[in-house]
């Protein structure tokens, strides 16, 4: 059996946040995704492997086009390691929790893909999954004042 195609990127950003699987008008009910912008030479490498690389077209004049990539979070079957990491703790978000993510205030994300190849209508291509996912989050002095110390199952006293 092949081994599924993998990707990895540091320093990511993120857009099109929906880890809650809110509906919307691009998004089923239940289905969780976010897109990662992508550089020019990872889009056109991911693109010529058969990922279903997408283009942002510019707003405006001047302004370059954004290539992105659809990534979908799924806990079904292979469920993803989620990580949100704080000044203060860092956390392992389930299904119920992962939703907290669509809101918060990020700093930093690396990610890991996973690809799973699809044939439709003869077309193909390769849907991006979240394999793992570690994306830290700012915190404002109260929710650093009043943190809880896992260690000592303490709030911090700022």
């Amino acid at each position: 059996m092949p081994q599924a195609k993998t990707f990895t990127i540091e320093d990511a950003r993120i857009i099109f946040r929906n880890f809650s699987g809110k509906t919307s008008p691009f998004n089923t009910d239940g289905d969780r995704d976010f897109c990662v912008v992508l550089t020019p030479d990872m889009a056109e490498f991911l693109a010529a492997e058969g990922w279903n690389v997408k283009v942002l077209q510019a707003k405006q004049e001047g302004d370059e086009d954004v290539p992105y990539i659809n990534v979908r979070v799924n806990f079904a079957n292979f469920p993803p390691r989620v990580v949100m990491i704080t000044d203060t703790a860092r956390t392992a978000l389930t299904e119920q929790s992962v939703g907290t993510l669509d809101w918060a205030d990020i700093i930093k994300v690396d990610l890991k893909c996973r690809g799973h190849e699809w044939e439709v209508n003869g077309k193909t291509g390769i849907k991006a999954y979240l394999k793992s996912l570690f994306i830290t989050v700012d915190e404002d002095e109260l929710e650093r004042k009043y943190a809880i110390n896992t260690e000592e199952g303490q709030a911090h006293s700022g």
